[in-house]
């Protein structure tokens, strides 16, 4: 079921009656605006049924930011895109404990960066269900030659993998991907690398209407900023999968946003301080880094 939100539209003569301070924040709490905002503005977030908060996975800020919104939110339910189901159904119940928390969920042996980053968002939310939307590393290798649809099974439809893109989105996402990989993709794997990512957004898309339905929301998916594109991502998923939800996605990008972000909302921070991505494939990219990309 839908939950209420504001529908309002705040005037110039509203503005001059309650002050443009005011105004401005009634504003942010109104689903209909696309705008950038402040980390502060994370406490007011429209109400929603689901709220999407995307990130740069090894970005420190971020992961702050993150759990600034979770606090203000108050989520019934916690969805991370770096949690199986498996592993989410070993979270403790008391989520205090940083070593037995990150112990319990194997995440030492998972790859994503450091738990000390992602543990406040436990925090921010103790009595929150935890649910994983991760899938496997065979299936999503596995969607890369079989399709996305094969491998994601009986509501497949459902979720939208049944139907192909059109050939300008398949195409767009193609170069999303190409750049995302420093230039670096044969060609002939972009269409299955697009079949993976499509996968990932489904299956992120599934845990969230899970939690949903298992605990009446709202529900806080905690993923990359890839996923989080309304565009293309999990809120277009949930968009033909349960289109009764409302949805408010947030972007967290690093150093500027580029042109119109695909995002209700979106956060500027500084770049993180690191090496050049694309020396992991021996290159320097020759194609544009995609603002704030992280899958």
């Amino acid at each position: 079921m839908r939950r209420n939100q504001r529908k309002c539209i705040i005037s110039f003569c509203d503005l001059h009656r309650i002050g443009a301070a005011v105004a401005a924040a009634l504003l942010l709490m109104q689903p209909a605006a696309a705008v950038e905002i402040a980390a502060g503005d994370l406490v007011r977030l429209p109400q929603a049924d689901v709220v999407i908060l995307g990130e740069v996975h090894d970005n420190p800020d971020h992961h702050r930011n993150q759990a600034l919104a979770v606090a203000a939110v108050a989520p019934r339910a916690l969805v991370f895109e770096m949690l199986t189901p498996a592993q989410a159904a070993r979270m403790p119940q008391d989520p205090g404990d940083r070593a037995a928390v990150e112990a319990a969920l194997g995440w030492a042996g998972s790859g994503w960066p450091d738990f000390a980053m992602y543990h406040p968002i436990f925090l921010a939310a103790p009595k929150a269900e935890v649910f994983g939307g991760d899938l496997p590393p065979g299936e999503v290798a596995r969607s890369v030659t079989e399709g996305a649809a094969a491998v994601f099974g009986a509501q497949a439809a459902r979720y939208g993998l049944t139907a192909a893109l059109a050939p300008e989105d398949q195409v767009a996402r193609e170069a999303d991907m190409q750049a995302s990989h420093c230039g670096a993709l044969p060609v002939d794997v972009l269409p299955g690398m697009v079949q993976a990512q499509r996968l990932r957004d489904a299956a992120l898309a599934r845990a969230v209407v899970q939690a949903f339905q298992a605990t009446g929301g709202p529900v806080v998916l905690i993923t990359g900023n890839g996923h989080a594109r309304r565009d293309q991502g999990v809120p277009a998923v949930l968009e033909r999968a349960m289109p009764d939800l409302s949805v408010v996605s947030v972007g967290q990008m690093e150093g500027s946003a580029g042109p119109v972000p695909p995002f209700d909302r979106w956060i500027v921070t500084p770049t993180l301080a690191r090496g050049d991505p694309c020396d992991a494939f021996g290159i320097r990219a020759a194609l544009p880094a995609v603002p704030g990309a992280s899958g």
